[in-house]
C-alpha cells in the first residue's frame, strides 16, 4: 500500500449488534457510567462491576477486563458524566481516542468499538468514530520511511449504520490529509513538496488543480505573497506557490465557498525573527492552507450536489536572510492599496492578502459566494479562547447572514468548536496608514498576544488590504467574508494536528450528508 492509501488506518466495518459481530481480538465500550451499561451491552456490565469491586478508578478511569467474548478483553472507556453545563460531544470522542490507545497497549489487533447513545447529542455515533479514528492516524513520514509502522490496527469494527462509518471515513479521509500538510516536517512539506501531494491526492478526482509557480506572476498578481517569498524562492526546494483548487457539484449551483488558506510551511519570523526559542513548531503555521485541502478532500468524497467550492493555498516560506523583506517597506497590494510593513512576523495575513483580493473579483461572477480566510494567524486567538477552540468574525453581509451563529452550531454537533469575536471600529482604526506615506499599516511590532484586540484586528487588515471594505453591507454589490483564525484548535504541538474546522465546515455546508 502507498502512505496516502493508508491515510485512514486500517479497514472500518459497520456491525449491526454485538452478537453478531464476529472476527474480533477486543472491545472498546464508550458509556458514561458502567451504571448505564445495560440493554444489548448488559452482559459486559457484570465484569465491570467486578473490576470496579478491587479498582474504584475503573469508573473514572477505564480499564481493560476480562470477558467470555470477543477475544476475551474489554476496554471500558469512559465519558464521565454528560449533562452538566459545560458537557458536550467531544467526551464521545475523547473517550473512543483513549480507548483506542489502551486496546492497541493491551495487544488488541482487531477491536470492535461501541458506545451507549445518550438522546442528547444526536452525533455521537459519529463522533465516537471519529474519534477513534484519529487515536488510529499514523503521520505521513513514518508511513513512508517506516512502513513497518504504517497501521495501528488490522481492523476496526463499529457498532452502528453503514452510513455513519461511511461518513466518518469521508470526514477522516478529509482530516487525513489536512494533517499530512499541516504535520510534516517543513522539508517534507515546503511549498512544491505541497503540490506534489495535492496533485497525486486529487489525481482523476472531481476536483481540479491549478498552481501558479512561475515568479513573474507570482510577483505580478500577488506582490504580498511576493513579498514574503522573496528571500525563499532562492532556494529551489523552497519556492512559494498558490495552489487553487475546484469542485463543482452535479446541478445547478446554489452556493459558492470561496476558502483561502495560510500555508506558512516554516515561519522563523523573518527580519523581526523568532528569538528566544520560540521558533520550534512554526512549520505547523500552514495548517490553514492544509484544512482547505482537507476540506476539498472531504467534498471529493462526498460529492454534494448544488455546491461549488473554489479553495486556495497560499503556500509560502517565511525565510530571514539578505533578501528577505523588513519593517518599513512600503508595497502596492493587487487590490492598489499602499501596505508598510510593521512586522514581517506578521506573514500569514501578506500571503493570504492578494490571493483573498484574487477570489474577490472572482465573487461577483458566482452564485451566493461566500468567502473565507482560514489561517494559524495569532497566539492572541490561544491566550483569548484557548486551545481546541477556532475563532470566526464576520465582515456586514456575513453577519447579517449569520454565518458565525451558523458555523458555531454546527461545530458543536460535531466536536469542532467555534467561539465567536466580531471585527470593530477599531480594527479599522488600528490600520489605518499613519502617514501620507501609505494608505495601511500591515501590523505593530509587538507580538498578538501583547497586543489589544490582537486576533481581531488581522481581519480588518485582510479586508482593506484586499479591498473587500468596498463590499461591506453598504454597498451595492455586498460580499459575504468571514474569518477563521484555527491557531488554537490545530491540535498541540508536539502532537498530531486536529484538521480544525473541516468537521464544522462539511457540516455546516454539507448538511445533507449528516
Amino acid at each position: 500500500m502507498t502512505a496516502q492509501l493508508t491515510r485512514v488506518g486500517c479497514d472500518v466495518k459497520a456491525e449491526v449488534s454485538l452478537i453478531a459481530a464476529s472476527g474480533y481480538d477486543g472491545i472498546i465500550l464508550v458509556a458514561s457510567s458502567i451504571d448505564k451499561v445495560a440493554g444489548s451491552f448488559q452482559a459486559l456490565q457484570a465484569p465491570l462491576k467486578a473490576q470496579e469491586e478491587i479498582d474504584e478508578s475503573v469508573a473514572k478511569d477505564g480499564a481493560c477486563v476480562k470477558i467470555s467474548s470477543h477475544g476475551g478483553r474489554l476496554v471500558y472507556a469512559p465519558t464521565g458524566p454528560l449533562r452538566r453545563d459545560y458537557d458536550d460531544v467531544r467526551r464521545f470522542g475523547d473517550a473512543a481516542a483513549a480507548g483506542v490507545k489502551r486496546a492497541i497497549k493491551a495487544g488488541i489487533k482487531r477491536p470492535l468499538l461501541a458506545y451507549v447513545p445518550d438522546q442528547n447529542y444526536q452525533h455521537a455515533d459519529l463522533v465516537t468514530l471519529l474519534g477513534a479514528l484519529h487515536a488510529l492516524y499514523v503521520p505521513l513520514e513514518i508511513r513512508e520511511d517506516v512502513p513497518t509502522k504504517a497501521v495501528k490496527l488490522s481492523k476496526l469494527g463499529f457498532l452502528g449504520s453503514e452510513k455513519v462509518v461511511e461518513l466518518a471515513l469521508a470526514l477522516e479521509s478529509g482530516r487525513a490529509v489536512a494533517r499530512d500538510v499541516g504535520g510534516s516536517d517543513p522539508e517534507r512539506m515546503a511549498p512544491p513538496k505541497v503540490e506534489e501531494y495535492v496533485r497525486a491526492t486529487f489525481q482523476a478526482s472531481r476536483v481540479k488543480v491549478d498552481v501558479v509557480s512561475d515568479d513573474n506572476k507570482l510577483c505580478k498578481d500577488y506582490p504580498l505573497f511576493s513579498a514574503v517569498n522573496r528571500c525563499a524562492k532562492g532556494i529551489e526546494r523552497h519556492k512559494g506557490r498558490v495552489i487553487f483548487l475546484t469542485y463543482e457539484g452535479e446541478g445547478p449551483i446554489e452556493k459558492t465557498l470561496m476558502l483561502v488558506g495560510k500555508g506558512v510551511t516554516y515561519d522563523t519570523g523573518g527580519a523581526d525573527i523568532k528569538a528566544g526559542g520560540v521558533m520550534a513548531g512554526m512549520h505547523r503555521d500552514k495548517c490553514g492552507s492544509a484544512a482547505v485541502a482537507g476540506f476539498m478532500e472531504i467534498v471529493n468524497k462526498l460529492q454534494p450536489k448544488n455546491l461549488k467550492v473554489i479553495g486556495s493555498m497560499a503556500m509560502v516560506r517565511n525565510s530571514v536572510g539578505s533578501d528577505c523583506y523588513v519593517a518599513d517597506e512600503i508595497i502596492t497590494s493587487r487590490a492598489g492599496v499602499r501596505v508598510r510593513v510593521g512586522n514581517t512576523d506578521a506573514e500569514g495575513r501578506m500571503a493570504m492578502a492578494d490571493v483573498l483580493c484574487h477570489m474577490k473579483e472572482m465573487a461577483p461572477k458566482e452564485v451566493d459566494p461566500h468567502l473565507m480566510t482560514i489561517a494559524t494567524l495569532t497566539g492572541h486567538c490561544v491566550l483569548a479562547y484557548g486551545e481546541g477552540y477556532s475563532a470566526i468574525m464576520d465582515n456586514g453581509p456575513a453577519r447579517l447572514a449569520g454565518v458565525s451563529q451558523t458555523l458555531q452550531h454546527a461545530g458543536e454537533e460535531v466536536a469542532d468548536p467555534f467561539e465567536i469575536s466580531s471585527i470593530r471600529r477599531e480594527d479599522f482604526e488600528f490600520h489605518a496608514g499613519k502617514s501620507e506615506y501609505e494608505d495601511v499599516l500591515q501590523c505593530n511590532n509587538a507580538p498578538s498576544s501583547r497586543t489589544p484586540r490582537g486576533h481581531q484586528t488581522p481581519s480588518a487588515f485582510l479586508i482593506l488590504s484586499s479591498g473587500l471594505d468596498k463590499h461591506g453591507k453598504d454597498s451595492t454589490t455586498p460580499i459575504k467574508y468571514s474569518h477563521l483564525d484555527i491557531a488554537g484548535a490545530s491540535g498541540p504541538f508536539p502532537g498530531i494536528p486536529s484538521g480544525a474546522p473541516i468537521l464544522a465546515l462539511a457540516k455546516a455546508f454539507i448538511p445533507s450528508a449528516f
